[in-house]
């Protein structure tokens, strides 16, 4: 096989979360090989008999050391950013994660000339009192000043096998409408 005809290389930031490893599934079914950006590579070792022999391969990157992100989407074609935190715990803010993390992706896709689809949030806006829609507001504003052409993804709540949370959504319902996107359908589109 030669360089011109091998499959597109999609490097999938947080590609061993519940959305991540979805979109993960979906691309390796369509032939793209994959380079899964993690934190902990170690613990992301479940997800290659989604692929092939050596369809997905892992990488480590820590969106706090700009280094590992520029590493992780070199010789990339395209990037999917899927990380993303509900709640803040230690240096895990909404800021570093959402905002930071996000656009410090989107300087490497653009300094690597490769295409961005970010997934950020229904909701999201910079006006918002919930410094969760805030802060993927300001991320999906950074990312398009960096990168005018990047795709961004507003899904909803999405829902599916082993998704740990389902049930809260009965509760949730009652204060706080939302639309439910099927996790199936989501990674199917996302991909």
């Amino acid at each position: 096989m030669t360089l011109s005809n091998m499959p597109k290389l999609v490097t999938v930031f947080g590609g061993s979360g519940f959305v991540g490893r979805h979109i993960v599934r979906v691309l390796a079914k369509r032939g793209y090989r994959i380079r899964v950006a993690v934190r902990r590579p170690d613990l992301a070792f479940h997800l290659q008999p989604l692929g092939n022999v050596g369809q997905i391969a892992f990488v480590q990157a820590n969106l706090r050391y700009r280094n590992s992100i520029d590493a992780a989407v070199r010789g990339s074609d395209h990037v999917i950013n899927c990380v993303g935190i509900l709640h803040e715990a230690g240096r895990n803010s909404f800021d570093a994660v959402q905002d930071f993390g996000a656009r410090a992706i989107a300087e490497s896709c653009r300094n690597a000339g490769v295409k961005l689809t970010h997934i950020s949030a229904i909701g999201a806006d910079i006006d918002s009192d919930s410094s969760y829609a805030r802060t993927k507001a300001k991320a999906e504003k950074a990312i398009l000043s960096l990168l005018p052409d990047a795709v961004i993804m507003r899904p909803s709540v999405i829902f599916g096998p082993e998704d740990g949370f389902y049930n809260k959504f009965a509760d949730m319902a009652r204060t706080w409408p939302y639309f439910q996107v099927a996790l199936r359908d989501a990674a199917a589109v996302l991909a």
